[in-house]
C-alpha cells in the first residue's frame, strides 16, 4: 500500500521543489500550498511563516549532511591534513547521502545553497550558524590548515567561489554529460562528474595569492 504523506511532509516536498527549481524569492505560499494539495492554514499551522519553510526545507538536508561532514573532517584533522583535495574529498560521501532523502537531494540541496546566497537570504545563514556553525568553522580550519599560505580573506572568496562552481557542476551534470558523451563519446555519472571537479577546485582554492602590484 502506498505510504501516505503527512500534511508537513507534503509541504516540505512542494517547497522543496519548488525554492530548488525557483528560488525563494519568486516562489510563493500559494504555489507551494497548490503543489502540497493543501491550504494555507495548513502552511501557518506547521510552520508559522514563510522563512520558517525555508529554514525547515534546509534543516531537512543539513540534518543529513552536517554531522556526516562534520565526522569526516573530524576524523582528517586527527590523521593530519596534508592537501586541500583531502579537505574537499571529505563533502563527496554527504553529498551523495542526500539521496537517502530524494533520488535528487543532492541537486536539490546544492541548487537551494545557490539561492540561498545569490537572493541574500540572512535569516537562513543565521540559522545555519546557530545550529551547524561548527562544521562550517571545523571546514574553515581544514582549509586553514591545508593552505597556510593564503590570507584569511583571500580563503573567503576562493571557497565562495568553490561553492558557486560546484552548484554550477551540480545542477548542469545531466546537460554536461550528455554534451560530453555527444562531443567526445564519455558517459558520466554524478560521481565521475564529481571526481573530475575535486581536483579542479583544489587547485584554484590552493593557487598562490596575486599582489595588487603585480595584477596592474
Amino acid at each position: 500500500m502506498a505510504k501516505v504523506l503527512k500534511t508537513k511532509d507534503k509541504i516540505l516536498n512542494a517547497a522543496e521543489r519548488l525554492f530548488a527549481d525557483q528560488g525563494f524569492e519568486l516562489t510563493s505560499l500559494r504555489q507551494i500550498t497548490g503543489a502540497a494539495d493543501v491550504n494555507l492554514a495548513s502552511v501557518n499551522y506547521h510552520f508559522g511563516s514563510k522563512k520558517a519553510l525555508i529554514q525547515a526545507v534546509m534543516e531537512r538536508y543539513h540534518a543529513q549532511f552536517m554531522p556526516e561532514l562534520d565526522e569526516r573532517l573530524k576524523t582528517l584533522e586527527e590523521e593530519g591534513i596534508n592537501s586541500t583535495e583531502e579537505v574537499l574529498s571529505c563533502f563527496v560521501g554527504p553529498l551523495l547521502s542526500l539521496q537517502r532523502i530524494n533520488p535528487l537531494g543532492t541537486e536539490i540541496y546544492l541548487s537551494l545553497l545557490g539561492h540561498a546566497y545569490s537572493e541574500i537570504q540572512g535569516h537562513l545563514r543565521r540559522f545555519t550558524m546557530q545550529n551547524f556553525g561548527h562544521v562550517v568553522q571545523r571546514f574553515f580550519h581544514c582549509m586553514q590548515q591545508a593552505n597556510p599560505h593564503l590570507s584569511v580573506a583571500t580563503l573567503f572568496w576562493r571557497l565562495h567561489f568553490t561553492l558557486g562552481a560546484t552548484v554550477f557542476a551540480q545542477v548542469s551534470g545531466q546537460a554536461l554529460s550528455e554534451i560530453a558523451q555527444a562531443d567526445f563519446g564519455e558517459s558520466a555519472t554524478a560521481e565521475d562528474i564529481v571526481g573530475k571537479l575535486i581536483p579542479y577546485l583544489a587547485a584554484g582554492i590552493g593557487a598562490a595569492e596575486v599582489s595588487a602590484s603585480a595584477r596592474l
